[in-house]
């Protein structure tokens, strides 16, 4: 039984990969999402959203951080960030009042502009450009400030699979554990009740070596959309034959 979950879950997973790029939802702002879908111009917005992901809210704070600043400097071109003195770019994130960590955003924001300033020739795009390896764009992901495995990957994925960046493979971009992954990989049994996320991890490594990350969107639209903590609508998820919790709550 586990081998089906797994080949359904992967030919969803494949299904969204092959899909044609569209505009990606990270936010219920539409403003913010025109400017964070918008790689050819601002790919650092990308970037910055995806560096504060582990600071609070995704949705409702972080993914709209680049835009709310933006209105903040009248602009987000690059030239615009580089130029600001440090204590100006952490006043002016400091002004947008919308979360009690403002200083660790900032901080974190102003190195990783002076990161792809120096390191990318002041073009985020430089990070994933050129057909590079997976391993080798999570690697530099991980050079910015306080991104971790589970970012670094998350940020690699969407790329891979959203934006349909060419990579030379996808060996290196792994599942990002969460709660929705989390939660669902146990509900249906594909690990222990007691797993950790690197057990998560290298489960989707054994079952899908050539891209582990396939997994991960099917997974979390499960866990988002119908797998949830409390009062789970197992009617509507396509896995619901096979869950043992749906069966022990039915």
């Amino acid at each position: 039984m586990e081998e089906e979950i797994f080949a359904i879950l992967i030919q969803r997973g494949n299904e969204l990969f092959q899909a044609p790029r569209h505009l990606i939802d990270f936010t219920d702002n539409e403003n913010a999402n025109n400017l964070l879908n918008n790689l050819e111009e601002f790919p650092h917005a990308f970037v910055m959203g995806c560096l504060l992901n582990r600071l609070t809210k995704a949705r409702t704070v972080v993914w709209n951080i680049p835009y709310l600043l933006s209105e903040e400097l009248g602009g987000f071109t690059f030239e615009q960030l580089a130029n600001m003195e440090e204590e100006a770019f952490i006043n002016r994130i400091s002004n947008l009042r919308i979360h009690l960590r403002l200083n660790i955003m900032a901080n974190d924001s102003f190195e990783a502009i002076e990161i792809i300033e120096n390191e990318y020739n002041g073009n985020a795009n430089n990070i994933w450009n050129n057909n590079p390896s997976s391993a080798l764009v999570v690697y530099r992901f991980l050079r910015f400030p306080g991104i971790k495995q589970k970012i670094a990957t998350m940020a690699t994925n969407i790329l891979a699979r959203n934006f349909k960046v060419p990579f030379s493979d996808h060996y290196s971009i792994d599942i990002s554990v969460d709660r929705h992954v989390k939660r669902v990989f146990k509900r249906l049994k594909l690990v222990r009740d007691d797993a950790d996320d690197l057990e998560i991890i290298y489960k989707a490594r054994a079952k899908n070596p050539n891209y582990p990350g396939i997994l991960d969107f099917s997974i979390w639209e499960i866990g988002s959309n119908w797998c949830f903590e409390n009062n789970p609508s197992c009617e509507h998820c396509y896995l619901n034959q096979y869950c043992d919790y749906r069966n022990n709550i039915a």
